[in-house]
């Protein structure tokens, strides 16, 4: 698909036109799910959920990805994995074939996931590795839209005969853009959108396509009879400020479709955490807190084969047996570095959680997850 729009105005100048900035966002295609499929051809066209063992129903943890076909029961990532086991077994009943359900091999992932970033890179040069199954690559080199789309049909041609995969590709003026886009036309789409027809291509869309306006923010708006992304430029950045804070002014630029992010060649993590969902639902504290201390020193050795030896921000996520998902976060005054910190700083969250301060009701405990921030 090609977004367009024809220009109302004349160039304001005269003898060259500035440099036109063009930015692609590669996604991959259940990208997990897509790569057992094709290692194990008898899977082929089957539902497949790659995640937690389920265990008949009883099992713990999450969907890490599931295919279209599972996608189609309403398996979806971090579903849990025993609600993905019950949907597969309503559509057993319903006379379809069961999910597939696979453990996660993610050193294989990996391997696959560094030969389709150097395709990106034996032709593009600046190539930013968003994550594993993802990346933006800068096409502002190809001079021209066309021949940045040209480039880009080609890479998913590459990326089909050499890893017998398929790539949903946005392309556009900035990250932003070209990150809402790829997931336009999904899987194996490409969605082209002009510089001058972004505003054409965001204002039908829903106010959730926007990054960062989560559900909360978008009942909130829906309260406010603002339910697309044309709704929301009538109001001032004055007005998003007071609404939202420092949030409120990012979002002001991102329904306008304007990014000024560079693709960096170097992606640096911005955080490192481990979480841990437990066999059985618990509420004894030794178990809990032991839990805590192995989660600090594994945080810190990632933290170290990162390249970084510091964090100043801690974060504690816990969930409890009905699911309720609570965050807390601490930010130090002095960067740390070891994992006895840690643990001093994250005990000092999760206590809370042990009586009525966080916890009034006494429910048990899914899941902890613990989390550093600000890395030096």
């Amino acid at each position: 698909m090609t977004v367009s729009a024809s220009a109302s105005t004349a160039p304001l100048w005269q003898d060259s036109p500035p440099p036109v900035r063009l930015v692609a966002h590669f996604d991959m295609d259940a990208f997990f799910a897509a790569i057992e499929e094709r290692d194990r051809p008898e899977l082929r066209g089957r539902p497949i959920a790659v995640g937690a063992d389920p265990r008949g129903g009883q099992g713990r943890g999450v969907v890490s990805t599931a295919n279209y076909a599972a996608r189609a029961y309403g398996l979806h990532s971090a579903l849990p994995i025993a609600h993905a086991w019950r949907l597969s077994e309503a559509a057993r009943r319903r006379g379809l074939p069961p999910v597939v359900f696979l453990p996660v091999r993610m050193s294989r992932y990996r391997d696959v996931s560094d030969r389709i970033m150097a395709i990106f890179t034996r032709t593009v040069p600046l190539v930013e590795a968003a994550s594993i199954d993802e990346a933006y690559l800068d096409l502002s080199h190809t001079g021209s839209l066309p021949q940045a789309e040209a480039l880009c049909r080609s890479l998913k041609a590459t990326i089909r005969v050499e890893e017998q995969l398929t790539v949903s590709v946005g392309l556009g003026p900035n990250k932003l853009v070209a990150k809402i886009a790829s997931g336009f036309h999904k899987p194996d789409g490409l969605t082209v959108v002009a510089p001058d027809a972004v505003a054409s291509f965001l204002d039908p869309l829903p106010v959730r396509m926007i990054p960062g306006i989560g559900p909360k923010t978008e009942a909130e708006m829906a309260r406010q009879g603002l339910t697309r992304v044309g709704d929301l430029k009538g109001w001032s950045r004055e007005r998003w400020e007071e609404q939202f804070g420092k949030r409120g002014l990012e979002l002001y630029d991102k329904v306008r479709g304007l990014d000024h992010d560079p693709v960096c060649t170097e992606w640096t993590p911005k955080s490192v955490g481990e979480q841990e969902t437990f066999e059985q639902d618990t509420r004894e504290p030794q178990f809990l807190l032991e839990q805590l201390r192995a989660m600090s020193a594994d945080v810190v050795r990632r933290l170290q084969a990162e390249g970084f030896t510091t964090f100043r921000t801690v974060v504690l996520t816990v969930r409890f047996a009905d699911f309720t998902t609570t965050t807390r976060s601490h930010t130090l005054t002095t960067p740390a570095s070891d994992a006895r910190r840690l643990q001093a700083e994250a005990l000092k969250l999760f206590l809370p959680y042990l009586d009525r301060r966080q916890n009034p009701k006494g429910k048990a405990f899914r899941l902890l997850g613990l989390r550093i921030e600000q890395l030096g």
